[in-house]
């Protein structure tokens, strides 16, 4: 959500900001709008208070005997209280039409971002990781999964497609994967484990951005509650409305839970496989942070989710998004992308982003900074930590043999009971 203080003071900078993500000058439209609120929101303020002072002058007429002036004022007050609520309902209406053509501007690019179009137009920060040498031909996740406990085709039967079964060994590697994120993020990298709720209400996806324009990408059910697409929903709504003590900042939240996704978008993309699906599981991490560390902040958030792929010993690169690739809400955006050997080419298996004050500002959440009367907005960061699913992809094709079994990553030994490879069942 933006500022519409600072539209009015600097349209032509508003829209040139916004011009870097392709979207059109709007800053003329927002101001004439805020105006017109503004102007009806001072006519019934005016209307309001000579009201007040009209109700009071009639007694004060009434005691000196004067109905003509008495007769006067409770004429006057009658056609107040008649014109008043049209008042009060094209008000509201103004503000609602302001704050609803607010809701659907994404946020603007930090000056570091990239201009451009789409993914080709991002850029490489750094590449880690060596890319094993197979000495055969390696083969995607689908093509050697069934055997392993990937089950795509009960899964089609029981819930349609872009779904999947895991069974047998398959199913406790993604378990250990899980752990070993959450263990990881908590015990090293001091984010508060939160097991929250799957389930929203309207405002909650209004806070991080996904409602009022991504409606269409969600699951929704029957009492008007929603599926969370991702646990940044949850987890970043624990400070919506809140004043925060500057001395709880940073806050750092981590949850694994499965996420639901109707992928409206996404027709004819990635049907095959685990890549994209309408459920899976992720471990999501969630930063509240003062304005000026928000963007240390994001550094670290990055660099927690890159420590999973190290110790998994998985070929990555981080690449920094252009304007015309970020989410919505965000303001400055790292991708991680894992190698996978069966498609032969790198695929994202995280994304952080920095969102600043958007979110904040939609959630009303704030901080009082020490020695301060008045509050501030936080900054919100999220990021994959990661997707629990796409790891298991990128596992199974790092990991396996011409013999189609699949070695245990030696990190995650500890998680599999002894269990150092997944063969056939």
């Amino acid at each position: 959500m933006h500022d519409i203080r600072l539209i009015r003071d600097n349209p032509g900078a508003f829209d040139a900001a916004l011009a870097r993500r392709g979207v059109p000058a709007i800053a003329g439209q927002l101001v004439s709008m805020d105006e017109n609120w503004r102007t009806l929101a001072q006519e019934l303020q005016a209307a309001l208070a000579t009201r007040n002072e009209s109700s009071k002058a009639i007694g004060a007429a009434k005691v000196r005997k004067d109905e003509v002036e008495a007769g006067r004022l409770m004429a006057e007050v009658g056609s107040l209280k008649d014109r008043i609520p049209t008042l009060e309902a094209d008000e509201r209406g103004a503000l609602a039409a302001l704050n609803e053509a607010l809701a659907t501007i994404p946020n603007l690019a930090d000056q570091a971002v990239p201009q451009g179009a789409d993914e080709n137009d991002n850029a490489l920060v750094h590449q880690h990781g060596n890319i094993r040498n197979f000495g055969f031909e390696p083969k995607e996740h689908d093509a050697i999964g069934a055997p392993l406990g990937l089950d795509f085709e009960t899964a089609q039967k029981v819930s349609g497609a872009r779904f999947v079964y895991l069974r047998g060994g398959i199913a406790r590697l993604s378990r250990a994967l899980g752990q070993f994120m959450l263990d990881l993020h908590t015990g090293e990298f001091g984010y508060q484990e939160v097991a929250p709720p799957v389930l929203v209400r309207d405002e909650a996806l209004f806070g991080t951005g996904q409602l009022p324009k991504f409606a269409e990408d969600q699951f929704r059910t029957t009492d008007g509650r929603w599926l969370i697409p991702t646990a940044e929903v949850s987890l970043t709504n624990i400070v919506r409305e809140k004043i925060l003590a500057d001395i709880d900042l940073p806050m750092r939240f981590t949850a694994l839970t499965p996420c639901f996704r109707s992928e409206a978008g996404a027709a004819g993309r990635d049907t095959r496989g685990m890549i994209r699906q309408h459920q899976f599981d992720k471990v999501e991490l969630v930063s509240i942070t003062r304005p000026e560390d928000s963007d240390d902040e994001h550094e670290r958030m990055t660099a927690c989710a890159e420590a999973v792929l190290d110790k998994l010993e998985l070929p990555y690169r981080r690449m920094l998004l252009c304007t015309g690739d970020m989410g919505f809400t965000a303001r400055k955006t790292f991708d991680l992308e894992v190698w996978l050997p069966g498609q032969q080419r790198y695929r994202e298996i995280s994304s952080c982003s920095n969102c600043g004050d958007f979110q904040a500002r939609r959630m009303n959440a704030r901080y009082r900074p020490d020695g301060e009367k008045g509050t501030r907005f936080v900054h919100t960061l999220n990021g994959s930590g990661l997707a629990v699913g796409r790891a298991l992809v990128a596992v199974i094709e790092n990991y396996q043999e011409e013999d189609g079994s699949v070695r245990v990553p030696t990190v995650l030994k500890p998680y599999m009971g002894g269990v150092t490879r997944i063969s056939a069942q």
